[in-house]
């Protein structure tokens, strides 16, 4: 590519990043002057894209709306970031234009990635899975998990791929920082957050990490025996290690249940990432024994409610008393004229 040519491409990338840019600003940046900057202006808008000039003190260049999507400038981070939503929307479900749609963008995304990025990201997409169930009641504050950093994201799933050791710097929920020698078995997404579920080779004990709070991953020599099985050696596959985590984590309460009902009746309420169900016999409906762990407490009398089958709590004696407040509101609103 020649030289102008490739400042071309800058300057669209430059536009790309929207607002609007001076004349002064776009020539500092290209190295050239402001004759240059209006010369190659004028080359983006002969190809079809749509450059806007806008005039005043803080006057400059900047893009309009197209008959047509102009050429797109991503860097590996912003590509990485477009073909994981791609994926996971169609995953989920969310495609609006249809699955050929999304696996088309995704294809022509895939074939001008520099190769060496183009590995990785096929090494993430094999060592990737998702939970079926979104949701997540655990009463834990609501906030919005923040994106994992893609480094650490292409690391771990290429410790994944090659079943080798990762070094790992971990920040837990209380702030405590730790540095883990981790085997990954597996990358899972569930509902907006990112895990890696493995074995932490200093305690040797399997466990689930939020890929947010790892500040830096890097592999290590050697590699790990693979789990036994395509399921890992407990006859679970990642998603389900993550859904298993996270319903036996360490919250303030624990909390046990006696439900009467069947399976797919309780499970709609309290699907796997928050509760444990006795799940041995027939699948009819009968009372079973349900287990879970919650930070709090106010969110669970009214998932109860609406589950509409009969029940007893065993503990705590806290949420008694809350369903029976929970209750007497719900009677006090229905006696309202």
């Amino acid at each position: 590519m020649s030289r102008p040519a490739g400042r071309v491409l800058t300057l669209l990338e430059l536009l790309q990043s929207g607002g609007t840019r001076t004349v002064a600003e776009l020539a500092d940046r290209l190295g050239v002057d402001g004759r240059t900057v209006r010369r190659y202006v004028d080359h983006l808008v002969d190809l079809d894209v749509p450059v806007e000039s806008v005039r005043g003190r803080y006057g400059g260049y900047r893009l309009g709306p197209g008959h047509r999507l102009p050429p797109l400038m991503l860097g590996d981070d912003e590509a990485l970031a477009v073909l994981l939503g791609l994926i996971a929307g169609r995953r989920a479900g969310l495609t609006a234009a249809g699955d050929t749609a999304s696996e088309t963008a995704a294809a022509k995304i895939r074939r001008v990635l520099p190769t060496p990025l183009a590995r990785r990201l096929d090494t993430l997409l094999d060592s990737l899975s998702f939970t079926d169930d979104p949701r997540s009641l655990t009463g834990r504050p609501g906030e919005r998990a923040p994106a994992p950093d893609a480094g650490v994201l292409l690391t771990v799933a290429d410790a994944v791929r090659h079943r080798r050791p990762v070094s790992v710097r971990y920040v837990d929920g209380e702030g405590r920082r730790s540095e883990r020698t981790l085997h990954p078995y597996g990358i899972v997404a569930h509902a907006g957050r990112w895990y890696v579920t493995g074995q932490d080779a200093g305690l040797g004990e399997d466990r689930t990490f939020r890929l947010d709070r790892i500040a830096d991953a890097r592999s290590l020599p050697g590699t790990f025996e693979e789990p036994a099985g395509s399921e890992g050696p407990d006859g679970l596959d990642p998603a389900q290690r993550v859904l298993s985590g996270l319903a036996t984590a360490a919250y303030r309460y624990e909390v046990t249940l006696r439900i009467h009902g069947s399976v797919e009746q309780i499970r709609t309420r309290l699907p796997a990432s928050v509760a444990v169900l006795d799940e041995t016999g027939p699948t009819a409906e009968r009372e079973r024994r349900v287990e879970l762990r919650a930070e709090r407490l106010d969110w669970l009398p009214p998932v109860l409610a609406s589950l509409d089958r009969p029940f007893a709590v065993e503990r705590p004696a806290e949420l008694r008393d809350l369903v029976g407040e929970f209750a007497d509101r719900l009677a006090s609103y229905a006696r309202r004229t």
